[in-house]
């Protein structure tokens, strides 16, 4: 994930304390907890991660 540009998820809260980054890297999308920067991160394919966002933003997740 060397190079990877990580960005701030819209779904993240406002208060600080749950924000979660996503950044695309080739044919993945890596998640991590922007308050852990150089901690680990989860990497899932990104037609995976594209259902679960569809899932969230149609109400059924």
């Amino acid at each position: 994930m060397a190079g990877a540009e990580f960005r701030k998820s819209s779904y993240s809260g406002g208060g600080g304390n749950e924000c979660v980054e996503v950044a695309h890297v080739r044919t993945w999308a890596c998640v991590r907890d922007s308050k852990l920067m150089n901690g680990p991160a989860v990497a899932v394919p990104a037609s995976a991660f594209a259902a679960v966002i569809d899932a969230v933003r149609s109400g059924t997740l």
